[in-house]
């Protein structure tokens, strides 16, 4: 993954608990994450003590359309920036820094969406919505007519109201990374 505190990720659609055990003893470096559709019980149970359960997120889903509009309310700006086979919206703020941003990238038919934020002093002024609009018709371009994400409480809510459909739970855990000193 890249990110500090989060270098490594297992994503799991139906794991066993043999296979959950085995990551948890030998794939233990910190910074690594596995999750797991399903229930946190079962993850927690399958993991060693060292472990720390995250908060459960929500895999969803929608069908994308591309016929949104995706201007930003006055005085926001939005551009979309493209690298490899990633797609980031970018919302800036009259002073040109980044008010909101989120990243998409497809495999096959999916458009998968990751990272989406808003900067705290910019939060509901619809924002969120325009960065989700903003990804949906590059998706289609590609050739992805279905978007996937996993979202936190927070997001959630945003989503469902976007159209999206909640899946499943999605449980996850890590092995923190050292405090520096």
């Amino acid at each position: 993954m890249g990110l500090h505190a989060h270098r490594l990720r297992y994503v799991l659609h139906d794991p066993d608990e043999q296979a959950l055990t085995w990551l948890g003893r030998h794939q233990d470096a910190p910074g690594t994450w596995i999750k797991i559709a399903g229930d946190p019980t079962h993850l927690r149970a399958a993991l060693p003590p060292k472990w720390k359960l995250a908060d459960t997120g929500y895999l969803m889903t929608t069908t994308y359309r591309g016929d949104s509009d995706t201007t930003p309310p006055s005085p926001y700006t939005a551009r979309l920036q493209t690298s490899g086979d990633v797609v980031t919206a970018i919302v800036l703020d009259p002073e040109g820094q980044v008010a909101a941003s989120g990243r998409l990238t497809t495999a096959d038919a999916f458009g998968i969406v990751d990272q989406v934020e808003t900067a705290p002093a910019h939060r509901r002024r619809g924002l969120g919505s325009v960065i989700m609009r903003s990804l949906a018709p590059h998706a289609l371009r590609l050739g992805a007519d279905t978007g996937v994400l996993v979202a936190t409480d927070d997001g959630h809510r945003l989503y469902r109201a976007l159209g999206w459909t909640v899946r499943t739970p999605v449980a996850a855990a890590y092995i923190p990374e050292p405090r520096s000193a």
